[in-house]
């Protein structure tokens, strides 16, 4: 079984569409009218559906604190090119890239999605 897709729920579409696309290599296959759904394709087939919270029952976007999507990279300097690829552009990084339990990378709050961005240290024991 392999999982193909999560569908999030974002205030504004457009704008997390344009994040998705321009950092982290997704594109976008579908959009509706009115900005309240957008499909995007990413690596291994994976399909990322960006949905407006007003399509939701409740009409929220909220997430458990703990909630976060994850992104692996192949090793520390591209973690490092990434994290000065997003400061460059003017988002804000609570925290450098550093160690994290046995993985090296940074998180990133994007339109209340939690974004962990790490590769595997190269020696995990050091």
């Amino acid at each position: 079984m392999k999982l193909n897709h999560l569908n999030l729920s974002v205030p504004d579409i457009a704008s997390a569409r344009s994040f998705f696309e321009t950092y982290l290599d997704f594109t976008c296959t579908d959009s509706k009218l009115n900005d309240c759904l957008s499909v995007l394709n990413g690596e291994d087939g994976f399909i990322l559906v960006l949905m407006s919270q007003q399509m939701n029952r409740n009409g929220n976007n909220a997430y458990p604190d703990s909630f976060h999507i994850g992104f692996y990279l192949k090793n520390e300097a591209e973690v490092l090119a990434k994290f000065e690829q997003l400061t460059s552009a003017g988002f804000i990084l609570e925290h450098e890239p550093q160690r994290i339990r046995k993985v090296f990378g940074f998180y990133y709050l994007h339109q209340n999605i939690l974004i962990e961005i790490v590769c595997e240290l190269q020696d995990p024991n050091e």
